[in-house]
């Protein structure tokens, strides 16, 4: 009985969690689009702050692309 009610509350969480029970986004189309694009900018945006944490982001001489070191 514990490990059943134990499933259906993780099944309610994961509802609740993806959008499947409430919607994630908004049913307005441009302000859905508008979230989706922050959405897609923070997990884009996700590997350079990992780069940035592990100090990869340095310029290295073999860079094919010009880097600016200052402050612009």
């Amino acid at each position: 009985m514990r490990r059943l009610v134990l499933l259906c509350v993780l099944a309610v969480g994961v509802g609740f969690g993806s959008g499947c029970i409430i919607p994630a986004y908004s049913g307005d189309p441009g302000r859905r689009t508008q979230q989706l694009i922050y959405t897609s900018e923070n997990l884009r945006l996700l590997l350079d702050e990992w780069e940035r944490i592990w100090f990869l982001d340095h310029p290295d001489h073999m860079t094919p692309y010009r880097t600016h070191g200052g402050i612009i």
